[in-house]
C-alpha cells in the first residue's frame, strides 16, 4: 500500500505534463485553460485592488476634507414666519463637544452659495466661513504639496478650490469678486452684496465636486458678509475613529444640546458607499465565474489526455497500479495547470496594481488622453490598493475551482477498465 502523492505519481503526472503533442502529451486546450486562469485571476485581483483602492481614495477625501459630524439646530420660527436656524452660542457649543471623548476638533462654520468673478468669468461656489486655525487643521485643504500660496495668509484673503481657480482662471494674488443676491435691503428692494478678495492660498482636496465648488473665507468676513453678525451656521466635528462615528451621535447630541441635530459623514455619503458596496459584489460574482470559466477548460484539456494515455493507463494498471494512484495522477496534472495560472495571474494582478499609474498613462497616451474624467468619477486618477484580503481570496476561489473540477476527469481515467483500454491494442 503506497502513500497518497507518492514520488513515482509526481513522475508520471510530470512526464505526462512534458511530452509532446504527438507523444500525447499536453493538449492545446490546457495551454488554453492554462492562459485562460491567468487572466482571469489577473483580472479578479486588478479589479478587487481599483475597488479597494476607489473606496479608500473616496473616504479619505471625504474624511480629510469634509466634517465627520456636523451640529445644526433645529429651527425657530420668528414672530414674521421666518425660520431661524442660527446658533448663537456657537464658541460655547464647541468647547462642550470637543470635551466629549473621541473628538478632536469642533469648529464653528457659516456657510452661503455665492458668484464668484474674476474679470469676464463667473462661477457658482459654495462660501465655508472657517476661523484659519480651523482650516489649518484640515488635511486635504492645509496640504503644502498640493495646494498653491501661503495658507498662514488666509486672514488677510480667500482660499478657492483648485477646481474654482480653473474656471476663473485665477492665481494667487488675483482679487476675485464674491457676489451674493441676498445682500442690503434698500427702498428700491434688495441690493446684491458685492466684495472683493485676494486669492492667498488655492487647494486641491482630491475631489472634483469639492475644488470646483468651495472657497473659504474667515470667519468673522463670512458673517459680516452674510449677514450673520453673532452666530453660526453649525459646527462641523471632526473624531479620532471616523469609522466608528454612529457610536458618538448620542454622546455630540448630548453635549449640543436640546434642539441639536447631527448629521455624519455616513449620511451624507451612506447611499453612495452602499451602491459601491453592491457593484463591488456584482463585480466579484461575474469575475469569479469567468474564473469558473477558465478553470473548465481544464476538463477539456484532462478528458483529451485521458483518452490519449488511454493505452498508458491499462498498462499501468495491469501492472498494479491502483484506482487512486491513477486518480492522483491526472489530479496532479490538472491541478498543476490551475497551480500555474494562479500564480502567473497573481503576479501580472500585483504588477498591475503597483504600477497602475504607468500602466493608466500609457492606455491615457495611446487614446489620445481624456480617457479619465474627474467631473463624472469625482477624483483625479484611477487608484489601486493591493490588499492581502483580496489577492489570498482571488488565490482560494481559482485553486478551489481548479481543484473541484479537476477530480472528474480524474475519476474517468481510475475507473477505466485496463482490458477496455488495452483491447485493440
Amino acid at each position: 500500500m503506497t502513500a497518497p502523492f507518492a514520488p513515482f505519481e509526481w513522475m508520471i503526472a510530470w512526464r505526462y505534463l512534458r511530452a509532446r503533442r504527438a507523444e500525447g502529451g499536453v493538449s492545446v486546450m490546457t495551454w488554453i485553460s492554462l492562459i485562460g486562469i491567468t487572466l482571469a485571476v489577473f483580472a479578479l485581483i486588478a479589479t478587487l485592488s481599483v475597488r479597494s483602492g476607489f473606496r479608500a481614495e473616496f473616504v479619505d477625501t471625504i474624511l480629510g476634507a469634509n466634517a465627520h459630524v456636523t451640529i445644526y439646530q433645529s429651527g425657530l420660527v420668528s414672530e414674521g414666519g421666518k425660520v431661524d436656524r442660527s446658533i448663537s452660542d456657537f464658541d460655547g457649543m464647541a468647547e462642550r463637544l470637543r470635551a466629549v471623548p473621541g473628538v478632536t476638533r469642533a469648529a464653528p462654520l457659516v456657510k452661503g452659495q455665492v458668484m464668484a468673478n474674476l474679470r469676464n468669468r463667473n462661477a457658482g461656489v459654495e462660501v465655508f466661513g472657517i476661523r484659519a486655525e480651523n482650516l489649518a487643521e484640515l488635511p486635504r485643504i492645509a496640504d503644502p504639496e498640493t495646494g498653491d500660496g501661503d495658507i498662514a495668509r488666509f486672514g488677510e484673503g480667500i482660499a478657492i478650490g483648485s477646481g474654482v481657480a480653473r474656471e476663473l482662471g485665477a492665481s494667487v494674488g488675483d482679487r476675485i469678486k464674491i457676489i451674493s443676491p441676498n445682500g442690503v435691503k434698500t427702498a428700491f428692494g434688495t441690493s446684491p452684496r458685492v466684495n472683493a478678495y485676494e486669492v492667498v492660498y488655492i487647494f486641491s482636496a482630491g475631489r472634483y465636486d469639492i475644488d470646483r465648488t468651495r472657497v473659504y473665507l474667515p470667519f468673522t468676513e463670512a458673517q459680516s458678509f452674510f449677514n450673520r453678525d453673532g452666530v453660526a451656521d453649525e459646527i462641523e466635528v471632526m473624531v479620532e475613529v471616523p469609522e466608528a462615528v454612529d457610536q458618538m451621535a448620542v454622546p455630540l447630541m448630548r453635549a449640543a444640546g436640546e434642539r441639536a441635530l447631527v448629521w455624519t459623514w455616513r449620511d451624507a455619503s451612506g447611499g453612495f458607499l452602499r451602491a459601491l458596496e453592491v457593484e463591488d459584489n456584482v463585480m466579484f460574482i461575474i469575475l469569479s465565474i469567468l474564473v469558473l470559466i477558465a478553470t473548465m477548460n481544464i476538463v477539456s484539456g484532462l478528458i483529451m489526455l485521458v483518452k490519449n494515455k488511454g493505452r498508458d493507463i491499462g498498462i499501468l494498471r495491469t501492472m498494479g497500479l491502483t484506482e487512486g494512484s491513477v486518480l492522483r495522477v491526472f489530479f496532479i496534472c490538472g491541478a498543476f495547470t490551475g497551480l500555474l495560472g494562479t500564480i502567473f495571474g497573481v503576479i501580472l494582478g500585483c504588477l498591475f496594481a503597483i504600477y497602475i499609474d504607468t500602466v493608466f498613462g500609457f492606455v491615457n497616451m495611446m487614446m489620445g488622453g481624456g480617457t479619465w474624467d474627474p467631473a463624472i468619477r469625482g477624483i483625479y486618477h484611477l487608484p489601486a490598493k493591493l490588499e492581502l484580503a483580496d489577492v489570498l481570496s482571488a488565490v482560494f476561489l481559482s485553486l478551489g475551482l481548479s481543484f473541484v473540477v479537476t477530480i472528474f476527469p480524474a475519476r474517468r481515467a481510475a475507473r477505466m477498465n485496463p482490458v477496455e483500454a488495452l483491447r485493440y491494442e
